[in-house]
């Protein structure tokens, strides 16, 4: 079953210097169970596409164009009071950084307790109990110990723990993920992909998980959408992704991997820069990087679907025969 779906999603800046599409035409759905990534380099426009979701746009920022469906109902039809009983209910976010979920000077459990209090009518003793499992499910020890402490007195990946800890508390439908294990040694981050995708599947909960790291997503993901200059440029099943890229820009991030490259070479990388999104060309944003461009490049490139469950933005893919040459 869908539970999220991101339609025709358009985000803009409007600044003095000018107009900045951040997120320009983005869709895509998630299922109950199932793990999204949306992955790209910094600036491509997926910290802003999950804000968009979770009704988190401030000034100069607005949604000009879209609908997001939580289950069949329009959030961008909801005013601040519903997104407010909404956000950590039925939707929630995991931060990159912890502590932009948790309050320092409060105790663990109290940030625990308040979030459940604010959406569901329990006693201070059952809000205690759901704490304490929460804390279990992301497989903190001494759960009792960890909820009587202040966020400076646990690790950095205890932390993150407890933010997935609070993000899981209500059981939402959807949780977006924000690059939340990116800080973390590679051990922790692990351990923590490995929890969250058991608990995507047990729970039933629909997970986007952004990131820049594609050996994340293999494996962690179902699907990946590959974002690029605020546009979504390539999607489908994560192994025949990743075995099979159809756009430059995505067989570009895959080669750059470090284990991909042969010992003693020099890494593989894609050359130039992400452009302004201020002074965006027409065309094909990726054109001025991409060794396959010529003019037909000039203009924009219209979704296509070179099979059932991929989507493309590109004028000259990739194809077997490329890839064998």
């Amino acid at each position: 079953m869908t539970v999220l779906v991101v339609e025709n999603l358009k985000t803009s800046f409007f600044t003095k210097a000018g107009v900045v599409k951040a997120v320009d035409n983005v869709s895509f759905s998630v299922g109950a169970g199932k793990v999204l990534g949306l992955v790209g380099e910094s600036g491509s426009g997926k910290t802003v596409t999950a804000f968009s979701i979770m009704g988190l746009v401030d000034p100069p920022g607005r949604i000009v164009g879209g609908r997001v469906l939580l289950e069949g109902h329009n959030l961008l039809d909801c005013d601040d009071e519903a997104m407010r009983r909404l956000r950590g209910d039925r939707i929630a976010m995991i931060f990159q950084d912890p502590m932009m979920t948790l309050n320092p000077v409060l105790r663990i459990d109290t940030q625990m307790k308040e979030t459940l209090r604010a959406h569901r009518a329990v006693s201070r003793e059952k809000a205690h109990d759901l704490s304490r499992n929460a804390l279990g499910r992301v497989g903190i020890s001494s759960p009792d110990e960890r909820l009587k402490a202040y966020p400076h007195q646990l690790s950095g990946g205890m932390r993150q723990r407890v933010a997935i800890a609070i993000a899981l508390l209500n059981n939402p439908r959807v949780i977006i993920a924000d690059e939340p294990t990116t800080a973390l040694d590679v051990t922790i981050q692990a351990q923590i992909i490995f929890e969250v995708q058991k608990l995507a599947r047990e729970t039933g909960t629909a997970m986007v998980w952004i990131t820049h790291d594609l050996s994340v997503i293999a494996g962690l993901a179902d699907n990946v959408c590959v974002m690029y200059a605020g546009r979504i440029v390539e999607s489908g099943p994560t192994a025949d992704l990743l075995d099979h890229p159809m756009h430059p820009y995505t067989a570009g991030l895959i080669a750059s991997i470090p284990s991909r490259n042969p010992r003693g070479k020099p890494l593989a990388q894609i050359p130039g820069m992400t452009p302004s999104l201020l002074r965006l060309k027409p065309g094909c944003a990726f054109r001025d990087r991409c060794a396959r461009a010529d003019a037909a490049c000039g203009v924009a490139p219209d979704i296509t679907h070179p099979t059932t469950a991929r989507t493309l933005r590109c004028f000259h893919p990739i194809t077997a025969t490329a890839e064998t040459q």
